[in-house]
């Protein structure tokens, strides 16, 4: 096992249509404003850009996305990553009664260097801090999409 590679996946039930859910979520810019983990989006041009995250561990992580996938009939968004961390992520929106589920998964390797180092012991508490992002980004992204 390579303890420096993790895949992730959430599932969040959200209380909007999924078309609302998908122009909230392909503006990566206003992440910051809902997601408090996410502390900086920018882009660099309409298919990528540089994003900076940090949870409730000491330490940010920085990567340059781009775009690999934007569909809005099959409600797909997948990025790929470079930097900290190297990898994809994806979000699938489907109809779940009167909302969305949006399944969330990710596959990336840790590039920095201290957490490289650290992947065996730490790995319980890497993971956690990416549960509690995900807790997070759920709640805000539900709240924005109240506010809409």
């Amino acid at each position: 096992m390579d303890w420096c590679r993790y895949r992730f996946r959430s599932v969040w039930e959200l209380p909007a249509a999924p078309d609302a859910v998908f122009r909230v979520l392909e503006r990566a810019e206003d992440y910051p404003r809902w997601w408090p983990q996410v502390r900086e989006v920018t882009p660099a041009s309409a298919e990528s850009g540089t994003a900076r995250f940090r949870s409730f561990l000491p330490y940010d992580l920085r990567v340059t996305v781009r775009a690999r996938r934007r569909d809005p009939v099959a409600r797909v968004l997948e990025i790929s990553m470079e930097g900290d961390l190297v990898g994809w992520s994806r979000w699938s929106l489907t109809a779940a009664g009167d909302g969305t589920r949006a399944l969330y998964e990710q596959e990336v390797e840790v590039r920095r260097p201290l957490m490289r180092r650290l992947a065996l012991p730490c790995r319980p508490l890497f993971r956690a801090n990416h549960a509690v992002m995900m807790r997070a980004g759920r709640k805000g992204l539900a709240a924005r999409l109240e506010a809409v």
